[in-house]
């Protein structure tokens, strides 16, 4: 069986300095790459600062015979970003991965909701996706090469009660994974994301006695085949945990056409609008538009 490595290959994963970060990071170290070991070092909701983490993992990959370098910047800037990128190419002259791991907690339930539980929570999860991944992207461009693996939720895919703001920025991944896909397929850029299931800092309360079954090192050898240059796959959304892996996908019914609908052919017609026989998974939003179409026809 042939082993897959990433020799030359330079990773820059968020969120390195702990759990699943941490996890990634040491897989794709052992395998070869040069990483970028990124953690701003606060704590779960986001507060504090500090190297200590990220500096503690670089020494672990050191260690163990890999290459690594620690980075302290914030994602949730677009000059954090461009920092975390800028440390990247300093030190090993390229970027060929990004695993965008790094995430805050700030659980309220809605009605209770204040933007200083919602903008960190956007800015860190979203945003700070958005911002890493932009500078390395012109990066991939210009080398024709790049593997993207971006982190969503099972809050943000199926929901989550207290987590309108985490659930948000989660979802609000996927589309950007999926746009991101489109945009670099010509130049040999894959674009996944993951669902982890994982006991990490942030997911220990919430896991609760499940906790043990879910190691954060289950999840990081999804992350390392959908960065390995092999993996064709892109726009694909994975739940992985536990050992367990499998692909959420989104999907539209056929539907009920009428040129003249009005409300009660709504109400009247339910049946057949949520009919899931003869669904499709549209990889882009051109596909869902012809699908209507020929159903309007």
């Amino acid at each position: 069986m042939v082993e897959l490595n990433f020799d030359g290959k330079v990773a820059i994963v968020t969120g390195a300095g702990n759990g699943l970060g941490r996890e990634h990071a040491m897989l794709l170290a052992s395998r070869g790459a040069q990483v970028v070991v990124n953690d701003l070092g606060g704590n779960v909701a986001g507060l504090g600062a500090d190297l200590t983490a990220a500096q503690a993992v670089t020494k672990e990959i050191e260690a163990a015979g890999g290459i690594a370098v620690a980075d302290g910047n914030s994602v949730a800037t677009q000059e954090g970003g461009a920092a975390i990128v800028q440390t990247a190419v300093d030190a090993f002259g390229r970027v060929d991965i990004v695993v965008n791991n790094a995430g805050i907690l700030r659980d309220k339930s809605f009605h209770n909701l204040t933007p200083e539980l919602l903008h960190p929570v956007i800015d860190t999860h979203l945003y700070g996706t958005i911002w890493v991944t932009q500078p390395a992207f012109v990066k991939m461009r210009e080398q024709g090469y790049g593997r993207i693996v971006n982190t969503s939720s099972a809050a943000g895919l199926f929901g989550n009660f207290g987590q309108v703001n985490y659930g948000a920025a989660k979802m609000g991944v996927v589309g950007f994974t999926r746009v991101l896909a489109q945009e670099g397929a010509r130049y040999n850029i894959k674009a996944n994301a993951i669902a982890p299931m994982a006991k990490t800092r942030m997911t220990e309360e919430l896991l609760g006695p499940l906790a043990e079954k879910f190691g954060p090192a289950s999840v990081a050898p999804v992350v390392a085949y959908l960065c390995h240059d092999s993996c064709d796959l892109t726009s694909r959304i994975f739940s992985v945990g536990g050992g367990r892996v499998a692909e959420v996908f989104i999907g539209v019914t056929k539907g009920f056409a009428s040129p003249s609908l009005d409300i009660e052919a709504v109400r009247d017609n339910l049946e057949a609008i949520c009919d899931r026989d003869g669904y499709i998974t549209p990889m882009q939003a051109n596909e869902e538009i012809a699908f209507a179409l020929q159903t309007l026809s």
